[in-house]
């Protein structure tokens, strides 16, 4: 059992790793974007965590821990954001190269429209709860930037990839929460959450993974293109 993290990681990272050599996708060429977008993206999540877990928002399990530690967190909680946002930049990736068609292309304004201000509302409601306040307005101060200061034309298809990652992400989340085990992996301080959970999944790990991997593609998107614009 002090492997299970550890395994969920690699897990989650080994199959988009193996295909991103695959001839039709050749996603590795796109590395010299993917890991930067990773790293520092890192960066702010990991002061977060670190922070979140000394001061008893979450914390883990040690029997499904190797043992191992980095910045003050589990060698696993930090390998995780590394396996999982290369994973999803990967279906991004994918999803965008094989599928032409932006389904949600007029409806993005009408999503960010309405997600905007269910966070603005649930955040400021719940500022005395760590985790929700700081996952909702975190995601807020994001989109804001992206949609009105970057104006950035690519959050409808960041909206349709994230949908199709909800899928993984229920798994994954699943286990570390403790779907199927005696304990999970990762708990959970009720006392700085709304306490609505999804099957064990707390419903801030939905949008704290949206800001996760907004995140990511967005230094993505930004690399990708000032690149772009270097080859013109």
């Amino acid at each position: 059992m002090n492997y299970l993290y550890l395994l969920v990681d690699l897990g989650a990272f080994i199959v988009p790793f193996l295909f991103s050599f695959h001839p039709k996708l050749e996603f590795y060429k796109k590395w010299k974007f993917v890991f930067p977008a990773i790293l520092i993206s890192a960066i702010p999540f990991l002061i977060w965590d670190s922070y979140f877990t000394m001061i008893g928002v979450w914390g883990f399990t040690q029997k499904y821990l190797t043992g191992y530690h980095l910045l003050n967190l589990p060698l696993e909680e930090v390998m995780f954001f590394i396996c999982i946002p290369y994973s999803c930049l990967f279906t991004y990736y994918c999803l965008n190269k094989l599928i032409h068609n932006d389904f949600l292309a007029s409806a993005e304004r009408i999503i960010t429209g309405i997600l905007l201000p269910i966070l603005i509302v649930v955040g400021l409601y719940n500022s005395t709860k760590a985790y929700t306040y700081s996952t909702c307005i975190g995601l807020t101060l994001l989109l804001l930037f992206l949609k009105f200061y970057l104006k950035s034309k690519w959050l409808s298809r960041f909206y349709f990839s994230y949908m199709i990652l909800l899928i993984p992400f229920l798994i994954v989340n699943g286990i570390l929460t403790g779907t199927g085990l005696s304990e999970p992996v990762v708990w959970y301080n009720d006392n700085e959450n709304i306490g609505i959970r999804l099957l064990t999944i707390p419903v801030e790990d939905v949008f704290y993974g949206m800001t996760l991997i907004l995140l990511n593609v967005s230094i993505f998107e930004f690399m990708s293109k000032k690149n772009r614009s270097k080859g013109q």
